[in-house]
């Protein structure tokens, strides 16, 4: 069976984001049934199987044209499209997580750096004058 989860390399750093969600997903029945869903859905044991039975319907069980078929495989189109959609909604709600702390990451660096640069910049003004002296303070 596909690994349904990614496994998180304990010897690697993580975005705290990633970690999160895949807690979550971890934690709730429901995701974790549409993530076996659309695991499953989107292996190649998928399309072996669904080949084997629709050889085997066409077949053996139906004759022309397959009406009952063609109704079987659109309720499962129905139901797939679902959970790619799902699958979709989850991944876009997880980027804009991912997207959230990294700009709040960013802008906390952001002012962080500029607070130091403020801090070089009036430490070189110390170290300049006292170095100078007064006389290119009278410059200034």
């Amino acid at each position: 069976m596909p690994r349904i989860l990614p496994k998180l390399d304990p010897n690697s750093r993580h975005s705290p984001v990633v970690v999160k969600q895949l807690e979550h997903r971890a934690s709730d029945l429901q995701l974790r049934i549409a993530d076996a869903i659309t695991a499953f859905a989107g292996s190649m044991m998928f399309v072996y199987i669904h080949i084997a039975a629709f050889a085997v319907w066409m077949l053996v069980f139906e004759k022309s044209p397959w009406p009952t078929l063609t109704l079987v495989v659109s309720l499962e189109a129905i139901f797939l499209s679902t959970f790619v959609m799902i699958g979709q909604n989850r991944q876009s709600a997880f980027q804009q997580a991912k997207a959230d702390h990294d700009y709040a990451k960013e802008e906390a660096m952001l002012e962080e750096n500029t607070a130091l640069t403020r801090t070089i910049h009036e430490l070189t003004q110390q170290v300049h004058a006292s170095v100078c002296g007064p006389a290119s303070r009278a410059t200034e």
